[in-house]
Formats: C-alpha cells, structure tokens, sequence
C-alpha cells in the first residue's frame, strides 16, 4: 500500500512538472514572437519616418521627372492614376521651374493614356509658367506616344523607337482545331451580339466589320489628340498614322519629336534647373518592408502553429 502511494504521489508530481515544463515553453514560445512582432512594428515606424522626412526635404529650384516605364495599365507602375497624380505634385511644387515626362512604354491602354494627356494639357493650362517636355529613351509606342504628345516639346534619342499610331484588337480562333478534336461549342446568350468575337465559333462578318469600325473611332481619337499635341510641326504623311514606327532620327523629319536630347541635357541646358527630383509614385520602403513583412508573418504564424507540439497549442 505504501509503495502505491509512492507511485501514486511520484505520477502527479511528473505531471504537475510536465505541465508546467509546457507552459513555460509555450510562454517562451509566444514572447519571442510578440518581441519580434514588436520589433517589425518599430522597424515600420522608422523607415516610414525616414521616408517621409526624405519626401519632405526643403527642395531648391529644380527639374521635375515622372516616369512612364512599361505597360499603361490599370493598377500598372504606369497607370493614369499614377501618373496624374504624380504630375500633379510636380506642378504644384513652387520650386519646379519644369516638368520632364520620361517615357520607356510600348503603350497599353487608349483610355489610359488618353486620361495622362487630358491631364497634362489641363495642367498645362492651369501652370502656364512651368513648361513640360517629354524624353524618349528606348521606346515610345502607341499610348506612350499618346501621352508624349501632350508636352510642349518631345526629345528623344537617335535610336529610340517612336510611332505606332494605330490600335489593334488581338484575337484567335480554334474552330478548326475543336473540329479535329470533336469538341462541340455551346454557347447561350441574351443578346444577339454578346458572343461576339468568341474564339470557339466561326468569325461572323458582321461582327468583324463592327470591330473595325469600332477601332477605326478609337484610332480618329489618337490621331485628333496628335494633331492637336503637335500642331503644324507634324508632316502630314500618309505613313504618320498607318501604325508604322520610326528611328528617333526620323521622327524629327516627321515632326513626330522635335530634337535630340536626354533629361540630363533638358534639365540643365533647356529648363536651366540642373537639380533632377524624381515625382514618380513608387512603393517605399516602408511598404515594401510591411508588404513582404506581411507575408512572412502569415507563413511564420503557419510554421509556428505546424511546428508547436500538440499540447503547446
């Protein structure tokens, strides 16, 4: 009877002191992560201190840039959001003795860029003082090419790629290959057009003529926004709107560009404000830090639940 006792009291003793062994753990556990979460949090607080108290500098007189690189697209680095509300902080800068567009674009959306040059020609109107230019550097196509136009005068490279005033609807069809594949399309619709330029069926005339004349009015568009952007320096070539593009070279005996020239040499030989301060909205490293820091605490809250033994959780 003793001796079971013993075992008895020896059992609770082992178990009061494993629970307590996984509380301290779990304890442990739980402090590290709430230290380094406290830590994240205070490293955001810094760099977006720093970030703003780099924003905010006192600027002398200077040359404003905003960027067009890449794609003009919806929720792109160059969507019309971006890009107005960046030229509309460069213009509102009473340090800014101009605004250089700097385009690296094949284009994108028409709506897009048509939003970029209302804009700069509304701001334009509204800051008579402070001139814009566009710099080509690779390439300026297309939308890109739409927006150029709404500056006072657009300087390029003699290789740069420039043009490409036209619009085009991509497309594919595979009735051919469903026919091989005996694969039959069904399709319902409310609406005698909804189908239209469905890749599954057969191209319908009608339709395609309709297509064309819908490119056709976007592409009047374009064409009208050039005419006004360029005015009688433009040589109106039956080739300037057939959607061919040209050597920056070239697009200076076109009246497409004006002259040769990077920011560098606007800044300081046209605008005279050899200081460059770039308006372009870009992510900060507060963002980028608390974006990926994001990440990571959703993949170590992941692993740290996997990891945590059964009784710990």
């Amino acid at each position: 009877m003793a001796e079971n006792g013993e075992h008895w009291e020896r059992e609770v003793i082992e178990k009061l002191a494993t629970a307590a062994l996984r509380e301290q753990r779990r304890a442990r556990a739980w402090g590290i992560f709430f230290k380094l979460l406290t830590f994240a949090y205070l490293t955001v607080i810094i760099l977006l201190a720093v970030d703003w108290k780099a924003h905010t500098e006192t600027r002398g007189r200077h040359t404003a840039v905003v960027e067009i690189n890449g794609l003009i697209a919806p929720a792109a680095d160059a969507s019309s959001e971006k890009i107005v509300a960046a030229l509309n902080a460069a213009f509102k800068d009473k340090n800014t003795q101009g605004v250089v567009l700097r385009i690296n674009s094949p284009g994108g959306s028409p709506v897009q860029a048509q939003t970029i040059y209302d804009e700069m020609r509304r701001l334009r109107r509204k800051y008579p003082q402070v001139p814009l230019y566009a710099v080509v550097e690779d390439l300026c196509a297309s939308g890109g090419y739409y927006a150029a136009v709404g500056a006072d005068r657009i300087y390029v490279s003699p290789a740069s790629i420039v043009g490409s005033i036209g619009v085009r609807m991509d497309g594919f069809g595979v009735t051919g290959l469903m026919e091989k594949l005996g694969i039959e399309r069904r399709l319902l619709t409310a609406g005698d057009n909804k189908g239209m330029l469905d890749p599954f069926l057969p191209l319908d005339e009608r339709h395609k003529e309709y297509a064309q004349t819908l490119m056709n009015e976007i592409h009047q568009q374009f064409i009208a926004a050039v005419r006004e952007g360029r005015g009688k320096r433009l040589k109106e070539a039956p080739e300037i709107f057939s959607g061919l593009i040209w050597s920056g070279q070239r697009s200076i005996e076109l009246g497409l560009a004006d002259a040769i020239g990077s920011l560098d040499h606007v800044a300081r030989e046209v605008i005279k404000a050899e200081d460059i301060v770039d308006y372009t909205q870009k992510e900060n490293i507060a963002e980028k830090f608390a974006r990926r820091f994001g990440v990571g605490v959703a993949a170590g809250l992941t692993e740290f639940a996997a990891r945590m033994p059964a009784g710990l959780r």
